[in-house]
């Protein structure tokens, strides 16, 4: 059974940072790409940040520039280091995988851990 589990999220003072952190684990064969959304209150979830397992990066444009995804392809581990943030950033921060198991390929989701930026 695969899982996604998210960690780093917090209470940040506009202008910090801070750092997220998702592990896929159970038994995987590949994963292609991993990612970030978020969503607010009352906001439809949006994409974030995305990487590809060949390391290539898409990002929400609001973000760019502030925020950096990468990964540890051999941990199965998904990082976003986020700089410079604003009380806009506040939101519930998913962690999204492709991956692909003896089942198949598909979709998983974390449980989603809270960033919280103060003004």
């Amino acid at each position: 059974q695969v899982q996604l589990v998210e960690s780093g999220g917090g209470l940040v003072q506009s202008g910090g940072s801070l750092g997220l952190s998702c592990v896929a684990s159970g038994i995987i064969f590949s994963i292609w790409r991993m990612g970030w959304y978020r969503q607010a209150p009352g906001k439809q979830r949006e994409l974030v940040a995305t990487i590809t397992s060949s390391g290539r990066t898409n990002y929400l444009d609001s973000v760019k520039g502030r925020f950096t995804i990468s990964r540890d392809n051999a941990k199965n581990t998904v990082f976003l280091q986020m700089n410079s943030l604003k009380p806009e950033d506040t939101a519930v921060y998913y962690c999204k995988a492709d991956i692909a198991t003896r089942a198949g390929e598909r979709n998983y989701w974390g449980q989603g851990t809270q960033v919280t930026v103060s003004s």
